[in-house]
């Protein structure tokens, strides 16, 4: 994930002030956990993976 974040933002983009970086760090993250579909996740976002979980284990706690 760092490879992908630096390739993403300092690799890429010139960035003034540091704030410009952390904001642009925040979009990415954003748009990676609920846009990016992973191979590893079975093409879920780690969004829609992690409410998979959390919905799986609210079933066997209630169960």
């Amino acid at each position: 994930m760092n490879r992908t974040l630096k390739h993403a933002t300092v690799k890429r983009y010139y960035y003034e002030s540091h704030d410009q970086l952390r904001q642009h760090v925040a979009d990415f993250i954003t748009a990676y956990n609920f846009r990016r579909r992973l191979k590893t996740l079975k093409g879920l976002t780690p969004y829609e993976h992690i409410c998979k979980c959390w919905t799986k284990r609210a079933r066997n706690i209630h169960t």
